[in-house]
């Protein structure tokens, strides 16, 4: 079933200046090639300053491009969630491995946001957990709520279990290998471990080994793109079934999967901050999925 589409907003940078806009649409929107956007061109699909257009034109910065991509049918996701806690102010729910947080990758209605939005229209995302991950995702209800948490996100404690490969011969891992941007065949970048990159730090200690894996619970101290993922691969435990990372942190050199692609064991349990309005401290978890502890 089609969605109803959606209107893309875009501003052209800087880097715009007099390029072809073909060329400036598939160096920058690298899901689709030129062949693909001048299809959708020919189609009346691209606006440009509030005017459709055609191909053959250069850009100058601060236009405002719109793409008013047509209604196509989305991947099947979960189509239910839990509410774990809830006030006037915001709303913490428990989010089930395959449903997407926001928006993207393919992905516009079959998402988390777009569920709890029927629930709580004024919620607005806090955060987000990657599609395969399970657990703990904050909301904003109110403007006031939602900008003091967010500036005061540093501070809150964040709280996973991961099921690693391999034995891990520690009880207790400090790791802070940086997370940076590195080559990726299919995206062209992708955030690994990169000496290059911010610093980073997970604390994974071990809850359980099991035949040759080991169940972690890690206490993520910042908030890098994968971070988990990458940190624990670039300590030899790669999470079981991972598409993408490998030992080291880095993407796979053979067929890598892309960021969304599942398969992996990951679930966001616990999270504790201090309360926006009222300033008492809020403790939130999310059950452990029963396949999570009972491994494969």
């Amino acid at each position: 079933m089609l969605n109803q589409g959606y209107r893309y907003r875009h501003v052209i940078g800087p880097e715009g200046k007099n390029i072809p806009l073909l060329a400036y649409l598939a160096q920058n929107f690298s899901h689709s090639n030129e062949t693909e956007w001048a299809q959708r061109l020919a189609d009346g699909e691209l606006e440009l300053d509030g005017s459709v257009i055609g191909a053959n034109l250069s850009l100058r910065p601060g236009q405002v491009l719109v793409w008013n991509r047509p209604g196509w049918t989305e991947e099947e996701t979960p189509q239910s969630y839990t509410v774990l806690w809830q006030d006037d102010q915001l709303v913490a729910v428990d989010k089930p491995s395959g449903l997407p947080t926001l928006p993207g990758a393919g992905f516009f209605q079959n998402t988390l946001l777009s569920l709890v939005l029927r629930e709580f229209p004024a919620a607005r995302p806090l955060h987000r957990l990657g599609r395969a991950t399970s657990g703990v995702v904050l909301f904003g209800l109110t403007p006031e709520a939602t900008s003091r948490l967010l500036r005061d996100w540093s501070g809150m404690e964040k709280q996973y279990l991961a099921l690693g490969s391999g034995i891990a011969d520690q009880d207790l891992l400090d790791i802070r290998t940086p997370i940076g941007e590195m080559h990726h065949p299919r995206l062209g970048k992708v955030f690994a471990a990169n000496t290059a990159g911010k610093p980073s730090r997970s604390v994974a200690r071990v809850v359980e080994h099991r035949l040759d894996s080991t169940l972690f619970q890690v206490d993520l101290l910042t908030g890098r793109p994968h971070q988990i993922r990458i940190h624990l691969a670039s300590v030899g435990h790669p999470l079981v079934g991972d598409p993408l990372y490998t030992h080291g942190g880095v993407p796979k050199t053979e067929s890598p999967g892309l960021p969304g692609d599942g398969g992996y064991w990951l679930h966001a349990r616990r999270v504790v901050f201090r309360h926006p309005i009222s300033h008492q401290q809020v403790t939130i978890e999310a059950p452990v999925p029963a396949s999570l502890m009972a491994g494969r």
